[in-house]
């Protein structure tokens, strides 16, 4: 029986302000690929590079396995591996150079790969997989353990034949999506993980995806792997795995981590309905689309299933700059799509992003107004970032130099000529985070004051916070007014 070490690039540690949320989940594309290959016969495992310290540590985990393949299978449903960030290239490199030491056969599977393909062929790789890679995984294995040739064959592969680079044809995704077995969670160490939550005293939750690709075509979102076609699992095959996760492990909490989450007409309602049906009770996060959720009685269906939170791709509350990203929503639906979810008593995240070319001090404060206005119970903030294959990548790629990737997920360093000048935008992030607070206080006082019997932790903290944001606000706000003025 040939056997197979599973791992990832994403290092927790390696991404500082991931770190410190204390909010890890396991690779689920990874454990998902070694179900699979796990169902034709092979022997695997999984070298779980998440809360790991350092790439060397694979050392241990090879000498021990002694496996004749190593497949660096990045967890493609996770938005932090689509940044495709230098710390983690770094650590796949290093992952991949040592694997070729001890002389394995070195595949890899990852949006950064997919990108640069050179790159990782010279640093170790033997194969990469480009777009869904199940299936081609599975065809490389058997053509390899066959002393095959013909590998030019097999779709959605790069491989080096001498000096010349093949790039084979497209691999065809997967309409199916429930051929694909459950996950393996069995080889992931969910208690480390326990942990970890239990310090930043969250309540554990664990990811689960739904659905495959996104159709809609905003001009700066990378869709290297799954594409622009949208697949569903069945509504019967999701909940069979959350009554799994919840008998195995106690977890109650999920974050479906789909780009967007029922999309398909009719699937959230089924979904509803099948978890009533098992009596299955736990909440959830997703991401959204606020034209999405004002289609028929989707929320209703959310608010019924256990929606605990919805994050949608808000962007920016300038109608110029949503058009522009050919976002194809509208302001007037956020803050209609925003009221109907807190009607429903659903918190609602925005995803913000400033920085997008021809966006202008007006836009920014349309944006910061929208926020002010509707008060999302979280909100994340981060500026455009050109990544390889989308039209705005093409738009600005002359304008980047040698660099164009963040070196972790908080760096937010634009990296194309904008509006402003990058020290700008660092300090607009800071800002709106503490616009935005500022006025949570205030609301939390104003609950005092109307009820100081019914406060909890939480809003007596939120309160007493203001005195930091009310002069922190203020100083921020003299100091971009400042940067704005290097720019006239």
């Amino acid at each position: 029986m040939k056997k197979v070490l599973f791992t990832h690039s994403y290092f927790y540690r390696f991404d500082p302000k991931q770190w410190k949320a204390k909010q890890p989940f396991p690779p689920l594309a990874t454990i998902t690929a070694a179900s699979f290959i796990r169902n034709f016969g092979y022997e695997v495992r999984l070298f779980d590079t998440a809360l790991r310290e350092s790439p060397e540590e694979i050392i241990q985990a090879i000498e021990e396995f002694k496996p004749d393949y190593l497949v660096i299978y990045d967890d493609g449903f996770n938005y932090l591996t689509k940044m495709c960030l230098t710390n983690m290239r770094q650590a796949a490199f290093r992952i991949a150079q040592i694997a070729k030491k001890k002389n394995l056969t070195v595949i890899v599977s990852s949006s950064d790969a997919t990108d640069h393909y050179e790159k990782y062929l010279d640093n170790g790789a033997n194969y990469i997989i480009v777009g869904e890679a199940e299936h081609t995984l599975h065809e490389l294995l058997e053509a390899l353990n066959a002393g095959s040739n013909n590998l030019s064959e097999i779709n959605g592969l790069v491989f080096k034949a001498g000096n010349q680079i093949v790039r084979t044809n497209a691999r065809q995704i997967e309409h199916n999506l429930d051929v694909f077995p459950t996950a393996a969670w069995d080889l992931v160490n969910i208690n480390d993980y326990k942990k970890i939550w239990a310090e930043g005293k969250k309540e554990f939750s664990l990811n689960i995806a739904t659905t495959r690709g996104c159709p809609f075509k905003c001009n700066w979102c990378a869709k290297p792997i799954y594409g622009n076609r949208y697949n569903s699992r069945s509504p019967e095959n999701v909940v069979d795995e959350i009554e799994f996760l919840q008998r195995q492990y106690g977890v109650n909490y999920f974050w479906f981590c789909d780009d967007i989450f029922g999309l398909k007409p009719g699937w959230v309602q089924n979904f509803r309905d099948e978890a009533k049906r098992k009596n299955l009770k736990f909440r959830y996060k997703i991401q959204s689309r606020v034209d999405l959720l004002l289609k028929e009685d989707t929320i209703d269906a959310l608010a019924e299933s256990g929606a605990d939170i919805v994050w949608v791709g808000a962007e920016s509350g300038s109608q110029k700059i949503l058009d522009a990203m050919n976002k194809g929503t509208t302001v007037d639906e956020i803050y209609s799509a925003t009221k109907l979810l807190k009607s429903k008593n659903i918190k609602v995240g925005f995803f913000l992003q400033f920085g997008y070319l021809g966006e202008t001090k007006e836009d920014i404060d349309k944006t910061i107004q929208m926020v002010l206005d509707l008060m999302p119970d979280e909100i994340g903030i981060s500026v455009s970032y050109p990544l390889p294959g989308t039209k705005f990548y093409e738009i600005v790629k002359e304008q980047l130099k040698e660099k164009t990737n963040w070196t972790d997920s908080d760096e937010l360093a634009v990296m194309f000529r904008s509006t402003f000048n990058p020290v700008y935008y660092k300090k607009l992030h800071r800002y709106v985070h503490k616009v935005f607070r500022k006025k949570v206080g205030k609301e939390s006082l104003i609950k005092i004051l109307a009820n100081p019997f019914g406060i909890n932790k939480k809003i007596l903290r939120s309160a007493f916070l203001t005195m930091y944001y009310l002069p922190a606000e203020f100083i921020d706000r003299i100091t971009l007014k400042k940067l704005e003025s290097l720019n006239r």
